[in-house]
């Protein structure tokens, strides 16, 4: 998607202004200047990404795992959940007006999966600038922006209709800032019980018990829970898809290639496992009136 169809979502990270279109990127009032990627994406970030951003081996593999279909019902529900979340707060679904942002978007897959669901436009929003470059050809109504999300987002406030966050970090301050009053936050948590076959047998990082009592504490007083789904299915992988789960995921910042092919190397062939998620959606409280 073209930067000029964004511009009314996009402020400048440096001072907060708007900003104009450029041939070469953007440019604010100040005169500070982001260029277009050579790849369709804008770098928004103030300086390098950070060590824990997604390498070009995490998104392709990534890539791989979520072309398989293997997470499609998850993405289902997030669509199904985004728009009964919208229904709830009174707002139109497949309206073109509809303004869609997915925070940690990696390749870009659910976003594209909102953007056919409910119609509209869509920002995909990620530290990493290799998912960055995946994430520009997801979906044609979608654009994508490098930006940090545990800093200010580069988003002017109350503009956009659902944020999603999906195994992603989440910063519900800024959530609540860019999104509209009656907004929807749509967001997919792993349950205790998520991959536990697999996690068991490579001893990869674990899920807390607790995560969800966690996610509505620190969505209080900002978003109040609209509805929740939990998705379960049990899936049955080939050694290359497990491979690549592992790969995508954190664990891959602690292990070699060589040291997830060792370790998928001991298990069966195929891997039965359990998919497990929590898809909750939750809406923008209204700001209290400030008194005269």
């Amino acid at each position: 998607m073209s930067v000029a169809a964004l511009l009314d979502l996009l402020c400048c990270p440096v001072c907060g202004l708007g900003f104009t279109d450029e041939v070469t990127g953007v440019r604010c009032a100040r005169g500070h200047h982001f260029d277009l990627a050579r790849q369709g994406y804008h770098n928004l970030l103030q300086g390098r990404p950070p060590r824990n951003a997604d390498t070009p081996e995490m998104v392709a593999a990534r890539e791989r795992f979520l072309g398989g279909g293997w997470y499609r019902p998850v993405a289902e529900a997030l669509v199904e959940g985004a728009e009964a979340g919208l229904r709830a707060a009174g707002r139109p679904t497949g309206s073109a007006a509809t303004t869609l942002l997915e925070s940690g978007a990696g390749t870009g897959y659910y976003v594209a999966a909102l953007l056919e669901g409910l119609g509209g436009r869509g920002l995909a929003l990620d530290i990493s600038t290799a998912a960055a470059r995946r994430a520009a050809r997801a979906h044609p109504r979608l654009g994508v922006v490098v930006a940090d999300v545990w800093h200010r987002l580069p988003l002017v406030d109350g503009r956009v209709d659902v944020v999603a966050s999906v195994f992603a970090p989440r910063n519900p301050a800024e959530f609540a800032r860019v999104l509209r009053d009656q907004g929807v936050l749509a967001v997919v948590t792993p349950l205790p019980e998520h991959l536990q076959e697999v996690r068991a047998a490579l001893d990869l990082l674990d899920v807390e018990q607790d995560k969800q009592q966690r996610l509505a504490d620190s969505l209080a007083g900002l978003f109040a829970p609209q509805r929740e789904t939990q998705v379960r299915y049990p899936v049955s992988w080939p050694a290359p898809v497990v491979t690549d789960l592992v790969a995508m995921g954190p664990n891959a910042f602690h292990l070699s290639p060589a040291e997830v092919g060792g370790l998928v190397a001991r298990l069966p062939d195929p891997v039965e496992a359990t998919v497990a998620v929590s898809v909750s959606t939750w809406v923008r409280t209204p700001e209290p009136a400030t008194p005269c």
